[in-house]
């Protein structure tokens, strides 16, 4: 066994198998307590929306970290990259719902700028996140990379597929007419095959590429042996508890949409970044925490995995499905014309994604670029009046 601890919830494992120390109880379940306070102030005091609102997001925490077991668990029956779709399936329960109740109220911008934001946020910052602290552990981290691969060229395809219509609509001259609803219809129908397709893909015709790095190649076997935590929990138990996880977080999700805009507005932030960074991390945080719990553990395929699931399945299964959905509930049609600074969000992200993650390789330092690229563009939509 490696000199390094193993950490398993509040208790610390040295080497020789002993406790180095507790965590003070009050510590550990305090997040819970955030979803008490989140359901209290909503009921009784539904015009604290800034304090809803924060409320909300630290509530989301202990339910994320739950989905995140839930998913480790299930992962070691069904191997990693599996795992990680099945945890972005779930994790982008928060996303679809924040979506669905702003499309309902015809905020179809926001809805478009969470869209880009999500992406950017689970391909960047969840992924940044992941290799940073699986990094600080394990010098070298592996992966898949023939499995990363069609996920990084997925992105690639969608930020075509949003350049296209906004392509028209920007650069067209003032007096030709162009049809952007079809456009985004025909769009939406081609990326929803798409998504089927690789369901194809990674389900039936190439499981095994998702089934995580074989220990010979992953270097540094005895670490992955060290965080074995001994008999999982069974595939009934792990389901049961991720989805009672996941309606938490679509709870508490439908609780932060109602104070997200009157908060954001009350500590001085704009309409771009609220739906660019806050909507989006916050309803990303079901992914965010599981990836980087799996990337500490060195089990970095379920890492990669849930970062780069969640944002293809945002792009080719979440965003057609509101464009879709949008002729039923909203006021008017949702069109794909993205704004120009999410367009360029998007492409910055899946070409840099295709770029840090093509050799297979991890390591705390890839974390940290990825990490800046985010920050320099949270800061630039921050300063954006809108």
């Amino acid at each position: 066994m490696s000199s390094e601890a193993t950490v398993r919830g509040p208790v610390a494992i040295s080497n020789k198998g002993k406790p180095r120390g507790r965590m003070p109880g009050f510590i550990v379940h305090l997040p819970y307590l955030f979803i008490v306070v989140a359901v209290y102030l909503d009921h009784f005091q539904p015009k604290q929306h800034t304090w809803i609102f924060f409320a909300a997001c630290l509530g989301i925490i202990p339910a994320a970290a739950w989905i995140g077991k839930a998913t480790e668990h299930i992962a070691e029956r069904v191997g990693q990259g599996i795992g990680g779709l099945l945890n972005a399936t779930f994790g982008n329960a928060a996303e679809l719902i924040i979506t669905i109740v702003a499309l309902r109220a015809g905020e179809i911008e926001i809805v478009k700028a969470s869209i880009a934001g999500a992406i950017m946020a689970n391909s960047l910052l969840v992924l940044g996140d992941s290799f940073m602290a699986g990094g600080l552990r394990h010098k070298t981290q592996h992966f898949n990379a023939q499995a990363v691969r069609p996920q990084a060229q997925m992105l690639l395809l969608v930020s075509v597929a949003l350049i296209i219509p906004a392509l028209f609509h920007y650069a067209r001259p003032a007096e030709m007419q162009v049809n952007e609803t079809a456009i985004s219809l025909a769009i939406a129908v081609l990326l929803m095959i798409l998504y089927g397709l690789s369901l194809l893909f990674s389900l039936r015709t190439h499981p095994e590429l998702f089934r995580g790095t074989p220990p010979e190649e992953g270097g540094g076997a005895h670490e992955a042996h060290e965080e074995h935590e001994g008999p999982g929990w069974s595939m009934t138990k792990s389901l049961v508890i991720l989805g009672v996880a996941t309606a938490f977080i679509v709870w508490l999700s439908e609780i932060l949409v109602g104070s997200v805009e009157q908060a954001a507005e009350g500590v001085g932030m704009s309409n771009v970044f609220v739906g660019m960074i806050i909507v989006a991390v916050v309803g990303g945080a079901a992914e965010h925490i599981p990836a980087v719990q799996a990337a500490m553990k060195n089990k970095v395929d379920l890492s990669v995995g849930i970062a780069l699931g969640s944002s293809t399945q945002i792009a080719l299964f979440v965003t057609p499905f509101l464009v879709f959905l949008s002729y039923v509930i909203a006021p008017k049609p949702m069109d794909l014309v993205f704004t120009r600074g999410g367009v360029i969000a998007v492409l910055i992200s899946a070409t840099l994604v295709a770029h840090v993650t093509g050799d297979g390789k991890a390591n705390w330092f890839s974390g940290v670029l990825l990490q800046t690229v985010y920050l320099i563009m949270a800061v630039a939509f921050f300063f954006t009046p809108g």
